[in-house]
């Protein structure tokens, strides 16, 4: 556990800067389905810097924003400083530290495929009151729909420390079929995406946990071959880096 929270130490700029954010139609669909109003409170768990906990604390909602990682905490609490109803705590999704009965949503940006699953729900079912919703979310490289995308996959497939460990798009099997059961799952997908320049796209590639670092012995290699991708792509000294956001919630079983 120490490892996957300490390998996002180095990222934490690059994070900041070039990740990208959740698009507000999120919102739209708690408050249609899940009952969202601006009173409820929000645990966002595994809240790194605080790009998802940003979408709830501008709708009105008081966050609690778990994260193991100080120097992402550090990075959330300036981003996000501008939000008194936003508070942090280091913590982890297995022992959060809230209390019991505490919150009314508790919500996962790109992290859940870091949890023990589990125990991630054992502890989400205490800290949750009724009805308990639970949303998980990922921001998705669209390789689908992107020549440019599959591209970047080949470069970090190639260069990538331990990427396969690390691909979220993997972890669709694993929500469906065991977190959310005996409930009913629903799943949506929205577009989203990125305009980067160069500075954008190496930013990106270097926000990730798996990215070679500076004095690495093929760093100078791998960034040679992601320019080589940009300016394939290039129109007007940009690119389109395209996502699909998407959404797993449900209720959980809270029997408090």
């Amino acid at each position: 556990m120490q490892d996957s929270v300490e390998r996002f130490t180095k990222a934490v700029q690059d994070y900041v800067k070039y990740r990208p954010s959740y698009p507000k139609e999120i919102l739209d669909v708690l408050v249609s389905e899940c009952g969202l109003t601006k009173d409820k409170i929000i645990a966002d768990i595994g809240s790194g810097t605080g790009l998802l906990a940003k979408l709830f604390l501008e709708y009105g909602n008081t966050v609690y924003g778990i994260e193991p990682n100080q120097e992402m905490r550090e990075a959330a609490e300036e981003y996000l400083r501008e939000y008194p109803n936003f508070y942090t705590l280091n913590g982890v999704a297995e022992e959060t530290k809230l209390e019991s009965s505490s919150v009314d949503l508790v919500a996962a940006g790109t992290s859940f495929h870091w949890f023990d699953a589990e125990k991630a729900k054992v502890e989400f079912k205490r800290i949750l009151r009724a009805p308990g919703w639970v949303l998980l979310v990922w921001n998705v490289r669209d390789i689908e729909n992107s020549d440019l995308l599959r591209d970047y996959e080949e470069l970090i497939l190639k260069y990538g420390t331990d990427y396969c460990k690390s691909n979220a798009s993997k972890f669709d099997k694993t929500v469906q079929e065991t977190f959310f059961s005996p409930n009913e799952m629903k799943t949506r997908s929205f577009k989203n995406s990125q305009l980067l320049d160069w500075y954008g796209l190496k930013g990106r590639l270097l926000s990730t946990s798996y990215s070679l670092r500076s004095g690495d012995e093929k760093y100078d290699e791998m960034l040679k071959k992601l320019r080589h991708i940009f300016n394939k792509y290039q129109k007007n000294g940009v690119i389109d880096f395209l996502y699909q956001t998407k959404l797993y919630y449900g209720l959980m079983s809270v029997s408090h």
